[in-house]
């Protein structure tokens, strides 16, 4: 029996097919990490031009590039360190990011701080999370996705309760590109440091406790500019 589709369906699975042939070509491949990593250092030759290096506590787990929502370009890398369980205890993640051409974004944050690493100006803030996997793992395809993704792999996770230190710097006067340094740590059960699910701003609840971290992610990171 010879099966007979109907004109009008068969314009629609044709528009289907059409639509999702357009929108593969319309995805441009993703290009190869950039970045060299060298024992415990990140080489950076552009934007910026610059060494990351880690404390030798940190081992490096992997890089990869990321598609934004077709928006922008991401290259990850991620430093951690296990505690004696292998859960991570510390971490820091570097994202080297920049729109791409289809667009005119331009990155303008809001944050309460300002620092400087080797030379490198930097804003961030200092924020103190209860669950910190849910809050920051809540859009799939984030950037907070793809590292947790990263992370899977090697058989690793956020720690759930985290303070972390969110820093950017932005090295071109159009503010289409920068450098993102997320240092994040465990809070163990017995810390002082407030917290709460959605994630406590601590430059404003507790300003030693917001200091305290930002001198533990300067303390393990050391950058050279070239």
């Amino acid at each position: 029996m010879k099966l007979r589709i109907p004109l009008d369906k068969l314009f629609v699975l044709f528009l289907i097919v059409l639509a999702s042939s357009l929108a593969l070509a319309q995805t441009p491949p993703l290009p190869p990490v950039q970045r060299q990593v060298q024992n415990q250092t990140i080489i950076s030759n552009e934007l910026p031009a610059a060494d990351l290096t880690f404390a030798k506590e940190f081992r490096f787990v992997g890089a990869q590039v990321v598609n934004l929502y077709g928006n922008a370009i991401a290259e990850q890398h991620l430093f951690v360190e296990p505690d004696a369980n292998g859960a991570v205890k510390r971490f820091y993640w570097v994202q080297f990011e920049h729109f791409l051409p289809t667009n005119q974004y331009t990155y303008d944050y809001k944050l309460p701080g300002t620092t400087d690493i080797g030379g490198l100006p930097f804003i961030y803030d200092v924020k103190a999370f209860l669950n910190y996997q849910a809050e920051d793992l809540s859009d799939p395809r984030s950037d907070s996705a793809a590292l947790a993704s990263l992370m899977a792999q090697h058989h690793l996770a956020f720690p759930k309760n985290a303070a972390r230190v969110r820093m950017f710097h932005l090295p071109t006067p159009d503010l289409r590109t920068e450098l993102m340094i997320i240092y994040g740590e465990a809070l163990l059960p017995d810390s002082k440091i407030p917290a709460t699910p959605g994630g406590l701003l601590l430059s404003e609840a507790s300003p030693e406790s917001a200091k305290l971290l930002l001198d533990h992610a300067k303390q393990s990171l050391t950058i050279r500019k070239h």
